[in-house]
C-alpha cells in the first residue's frame, strides 16, 4: 500500500529524542530545548516570538483565548478546513460565520468577506488550504480596515510563501501543527507564532495554567497546552530538514503534474503568482467529464494499493454544529463541491517518480476506460 502520508523519521531525530531524555528534558517545564526550538521556528517563519503547545488544535484554542473572544463574538472562517479550526471558535463560545471556497485556489474567497460582517465581528481565521497561500496583502487590508484581529491558520502551511513572505507572519498570530502528516512533526505537537511581545507574554502564560506568584493561586483561567521537551528536541531535527522536505514536495506535485497534467474531467492544484506552494498534500478534483465518481476513482486507487483521503467536509455542514446557535446559517456552494468531487493523493516528499507514474497509471487507466 502506497500511504497518503509517510513521515521521514532518521538517526538525527531518535538521537535527538533520546538526548533530551538524557537530559531529564521530559516535561515542557524544564531544560533548554524547548525554547531553542521555539526561537529557531519563529525565526525561520519570521516572527519575534513562537510559543509551543501539545497540538495544532491547541495552537487555534491558545490563539483564540489569548483575544478574549468569546459570547457574542463573531469570527470568519474557511469553511473547507479540518475541523479543529472551527472547533477553537465554538468552544470559546463565539459564533462561527464560515467563510465559502474560492475555485482556482480552494482557499477562502475574500471577495465573500464584506457581506459577512457585522458589528459583532471580531476576527478572521484564514487556513492556506493544502500548503497554498492565501492573497495575505489582501487579507490583512480588509482586516485593518474594520479592526479584525487575525489568527493564520498554518497548520498545512509551513514554508509556504506569499509574495517572498513567509505564511505565519502576516496575522497578529499564527498556529502550526507538526502532528505526523505535517511538513515536520513531532508526533503531536504545535505552534503559536506571533510578533506581538504582550500576545506572546499572554500565550505563555495561559499555557501553563497561568502560574504567577504565588503558584498556586490563579489570576487566570489557563490551560495545561505544553510541549515536552522531547519533542522539541525532536522538532529541531525536524526543522534542520524543511527545506529538503519542502523540496521533495513541489518534487512530487511536478511529478503529478507531468502524468496527470493532460487527463480530462481532472483539476490540479494551482500555484498562484508570487507564491511558494508546498503541496501539504497533493489534492484533485474529478469531474462529471473524468466519466466516473470521485468515490468510484477512490476505490480503485485502494484496490490497486493506493491510499486516498477525501477533501474536508465544510463547517456549514458539520452534523456537530447543525443545531447549534453557535453556527452562522451561510450557503457555502464551493466548499460543499470540494467535499463530494475531491480527494487527495499520496503526498509523502520521499515518493518517487515511478511511485507517482504508478498512481497516475491507475488514474488514467480508469479515465480510459470509462471514455471506451
Amino acid at each position: 500500500m502506497i500511504p497518503v502520508f509517510e513521515p521521514e523519521i532518521g538517526t538525527e531525530e531518535i538521537e535527538a529524542v533520546v538526548g533530551a531524555l538524557k537530559r531529564g528534558e521530559i516535561s515542557g517545564s524544564f531544560g533548554d530545548t524547548l525554547p531553542e526550538f521555539e526561537n529557531r521556528f519563529a525565526r525561520y517563519v519570521g516572527c519575534k516570538h513562537g510559543v509551543a503547545v501539545s497540538s495544532g488544535t491547541t495552537a487555534l484554542h491558545l490563539a483564540v483565548a489569548a483575544t478574549d473572544i468569546g459570547p457574542g463574538d463573531e469570527v470568519l472562517l474557511s469553511s473547507s478546513t479540518n475541523i479543529a479550526t472551527a472547533l477553537a471558535v465554538y468552544h470559546h463560545g463565539a459564533t462561527i460565520v464560515p467563510v465559502d471556497s474560492e475555485r482556482k485556489t480552494w482557499n477562502l474567497d475574500l471577495s465573500q468577506l464584506e457581506k459577512l460582517l457585522t458589528p459583532k465581528t471580531r476576527a478572521i481565521l484564514p487556513v492556506h488550504l493544502f500548503g497554498c497561500p492565501i492573497d495575505m496583502d489582501r487579507l490583512m487590508s480588509f482586516a485593518r480596515a474594520h479592526k479584525l484581529i487575525v489568527i493564520e491558520d498554518c497548520a498545512e502551511s509551513h514554508g509556504a510563501t506569499w509574495n517572498g513572505r513567509m505564511t505565519g507572519s502576516f496575522g497578529d498570530m499564527s498556529c502550526f501543527s507538526f502532528y505526523a502528516n505535517k511538513i515536520i512533526t513531532t508526533g503531536e505537537g504545535g505552534m503559536v507564532c506571533t510578533n506581538d511581545d504582550a500576545l506572546a507574554e499572554k500565550l505563555r502564560l495561559l499555557r501553563n495554567l497561568a502560574f504567577t506568584k504565588p503558584r498556586f493561586r490563579h489570576q487566570s483561567a489557563g490551560f495545561n497546552f505544553r510541549m515536552t521537551g522531547f519533542q522539541a528536541a525532536m522538532g529541531l531535527a525536524q526543522l534542520q530538514k524543511i527545506e529538503r522536505f519542502i523540496d521533495g514536495k513541489r518534487q512530487m506535485a511536478a511529478w503529478y503534474q507531468k502524468y496527470l497534467g493532460d487527463v480530462p474531467g481532472l483539476q490540479l492544484p494551482q500555484e498562484p503568482t508570487g507564491t511558494r506552494h508546498v503541496y501539504w498534500m497533493y489534492g484533485i478534483l474529478v469531474d462529471k467529464s473524468f466519466g466516473k465518481s470521485r468515490d468510484s476513482l477512490m476505490a480503485q486507487l485502494q484496490a490497486n494499493g493506493v491510499e486516498t483521503r477525501t477533501f474536508f467536509c465544510p463547517m456549514s455542514d458539520q452534523p456537530c454544529f447543525e443545531d447549534s446557535s453557535l453556527l452562522k446559517k451561510v450557503a457555502c456552494p464551493v466548499a460543499d463541491d470540494l467535499w463530494q468531487r475531491g480527494l487527495y493523493l499520496p503526498s509523502s516528499p520521499s515518493l518517487t517518480e515511478k511511485n507517482i507514474q504508478f498512481i497516475s497509471s491507475v488514474i488514467q487507466e480508469r479515465s480510459l476506460k470509462a471514455a471506451a
